[in-house]
């Protein structure tokens, strides 16, 4: 499968849903897949597919047996949520793949992005900015810091400022 077969997989299998702030689900993996552009062809299917198993009735093996590469495959999964795992605890296992690494900073920067937060009650943009902030604690530590620069840069430049700071302490 190339990307733009991807794509149409993502937003048929996304079609309908929304995001916390009533978006289209799709544009959250696009902004995800944008991100990872730069890394290859890989990385950019692993984003548009990133929350898939988690998030609709699709499996690894289907995903194989429609002809998505196998180690992006075992990206998304690394990255998929686990009923009986902690959060903390995934970001983790996580960041034992320097690509489900990469996934997952760039979907901690679009979900941290000030518009999509801005759209939440107060209670809930307080909650998720500490949950991502703890995300980032572990995620930047296991990466190139110009690797996150290329990132976030993309989907989400206001994080460029944390990244700085944390580069100089």
């Amino acid at each position: 499968m190339n990307i733009e077969e991807v794509d149409r997989l993502a937003a048929e299998a996304h079609a309908g849903q929304h995001d916390k702030i009533g978006v289209p689900y799709i544009e959250h993996v696009r902004a995800v897949a944008a991100g990872l552009a730069t890394f290859g062809a890989d990385l950019q299917m692993a984003g548009l597919l990133h929350d898939i198993i988690e998030d609709t009735d699709w499996t690894a093996e289907r995903l194989r047996n429609t002809g998505v590469p196998d180690h992006v495959v075992t990206t998304i999964q690394v990255v998929t949520n686990q009923p009986d795992l902690a959060y903390a605890e995934k970001i983790q296992r996580i960041t034992s793949s320097r690509d489900a690494t990469l996934v997952k900073i760039a979907d901690n920067a679009h979900n941290s992005h000030p518009d999509r937060a801005a759209q939440l009650p107060d209670q809930k943009r307080a909650q998720l900015a500490a949950k991502y902030r703890a995300a980032r604690d572990v995620l930047w530590t296991a990466a190139d810091a110009a690797d996150i620069q290329a990132i976030i840069s993309v989907v989400n430049p206001s994080l460029i400022a944390e990244l700085r700071e944390r580069a100089a302490s």
